[in-house]
């Protein structure tokens, strides 16, 4: 099918703007809403499967997305105080670089960037910042969106790519709000330059306790570190995906860790300690109402255990614009996009929260671990170019 009258993405994060181009390549105009006021930098390290790689390849990114990211190596689990390893292997420097035959590590906002730029390269217009949905009416052939400055538009399809706390998703389905996971994620980012004396040569470590784990790897050609930890809590009482967190926090949650491990957390930056909240929503049957589809978390989130959080969204945008260029309607490329991912995402969710069992209750003073996340090779192989399409 083809449109003349610009299909409207709700939300300019790797979803929706993965979609907007995908969109673009395949002829149809759109218009991306995104509710902050400026695009900026946001988030910090994220894993790309090959899959996804190959796929914004064919959107022109291919080239430039390689150069900045770097090739994941094998990674060591390790024992939280001893840094004894568990499992997987300890790996020097990077590996041999394969392109995206491998899964590759990459600043978010760095990715952010080249799509943005490349959707408004295409079409000037396209991105609308400061656009935060109030309202969604569908009638007869268009959907009508209303948003919080008083502005109204019209559009033939709409594609909510808007988060876990989607609003497009509260209007199709309920307004139940997403349920806390248990589990509170703590972020930070320091030079390379000042970390270099705390990484022992190692450029990928997981560091494994009980309730606990600490993730660190380079990104931005070597020149960063990107340091996640993810604590079990009983509660999360902050709003917002990334609330500002004091350094004492980060550091408490994670005190009787590898003394690498509390260097590392007091050499970050001030404006780079994050934490946040881990959520997750009822698994929805359905994706799509009407002239209304959803994409990334909007539709699916997962537990990051696995780093496959922004792959889905990358997948999500490819099949889904490859449904609408080759479907009659709009019910018809809906339903083929969502019998096409369904069993993806699903394997995808449930891994994440197995992996996040099988690492948390881990006992690393009485031996290794059942799994390590670098042993899932097929969860990272899924290529969206080829997913059949059943129209």
């Amino acid at each position: 099918m083809m449109l003349t009258q610009p299909l409207a993405v709700i939300g300019g994060g790797l979803a929706g703007l993965t979609t907007a181009l995908a969109l673009q390549r395949a002829g149809h105009p759109v218009r991306v809403f995104e509710q902050t006021p400026v695009l900026g930098e946001v988030g910090a390290g994220i894993t790309l499967s090959g899959g996804a790689g190959r796929a914004l390849s064919t959107l022109g990114l291919g080239e430039k997305t390689l150069a900045a990211s770097l090739p994941v190596p094998d990674i060591g689990f390790l024992h939280f105080r001893t840094a004894a390893l568990l499992a997987g292997t300890m790996q020097g420097g990077l590996p041999s670089d394969r392109g995206w035959l491998t899964p590759r590590h990459i600043h978010r906002a760095d990715l952010h960037a080249l799509l943005a730029a490349e959707v408004s390269r295409a079409d000037p217009h396209a991105i609308a910042t400061g656009k935060r949905l109030s309202g969604l009416e569908q009638a007869g052939q268009s959907v009508r969106l209303q948003f919080a400055d008083g502005s109204l538009v019209e559009a033939p399809l709409v594609i909510g790519a808007d988060g876990i706390r989607s609003v497009v998703r509260s209007r199709l389905f309920d307004a139940s709000p997403p349920r806390f996971a248990g589990q509170i994620a703590y972020r930070c980012l320091i030079p390379a330059i000042q970390a270099e004396p705390f990484l022992g040569g190692v450029d990928a470590l997981v560091y494994v306790g009980a309730g606990r784990i600490l993730n660190r790897y380079r990104i931005r050609q070597r020149s960063l570190v990107n340091v996640v930890g993810i604590a079990r809590s009983d509660r999360w009482e902050a709003e917002g995906w990334s609330t500002l967190c004091e350094r004492a926090e980060f550091v408490q949650q994670f005190d009787d860790f590898h003394p690498d491990v509390r260097e590392l957390i007091a050499r970050a930056a001030p404006d780079s300690l994050i934490k946040w909240g881990l959520f997750q929503h009822s698994e929805l049957p359905r994706w799509s109402v009407g002239r209304v589809v959803l994409v990334g978390d909007a539709a699916h989130p997962v537990l990051p255990f696995l780093g496959l959080g922004a792959a889905l969204a990358i997948e999500d945008g490819i099949v889904l614009a490859r449904a609408l260029m080759q479907a009659k309607d709009a019910p018809g490329a809906f339903a083929a996009y969502e019998s096409a991912r369904h069993a993806r995402v699903e394997l995808v969710r449930v891994a994440s929260i197995r992996q996040g069992e099988i690492i948390q209750a881990a006992d690393p003073d009485r031996g290794g671990l059942e799994a390590a996340p670098s042993q899932n090779t097929a969860l990272y192989d899924y290529d969206p170019l080829d997913a059949p399409l059943a129209l």
